[in-house]
């Protein structure tokens, strides 16, 4: 039998600009059930998925090549999308205003990022 898929039914935007990381956290996700928006590796790139799917969470490195994803997070938080930033920066590198978001240090594991991902979901529906 074949085990619940956690994640089923979410919608996951991946922002994250190494190649190899985007496509394991997409494995990960799709693999837990979520339907994944991407991967896409810029800000630029996000911006315009988002004009067209309505993602219930954004995955974020933080660290992009067209800048940093904070701004990117306060618009995708003020769309009432979840935020997991995904990162090897320290915690106290994130603005105040985005300190209380969920992160996860890099390296990651598939198991860790699916089940952020779902503690995240399961207490935005609190």
């Amino acid at each position: 039998m074949e085990a619940a898929k956690v994640l089923a039914g979410v919608r996951a935007l991946v922002v994250e600009d190494d190649f190899y990381l985007a496509d394991d956290e997409r494995v990960a996700l799709e693999a837990a059930g979520a339907g994944v928006i991407g991967p896409c590796d810029s800000i630029a790139e996000a911006l315009i998925l988002l004009e067209t799917h309505a993602p219930d969470v954004a995955i974020l490195d933080i660290s992009l090549a067209d800048g940093p994803s904070f701004d990117l997070a306060r618009l995708v938080g003020a769309r009432g999308i979840l935020i997991l930033f995904v990162t090897g920066y320290d915690a106290g590198l994130v603005p105040p205003d985005l300190a209380e978001k969920a992160r996860l240090q890099k390296p990651i594991t598939k198991v860790r990022l699916v089940k952020a991902v779902e503690e995240l979901v399961q207490a935005g529906k609190a």
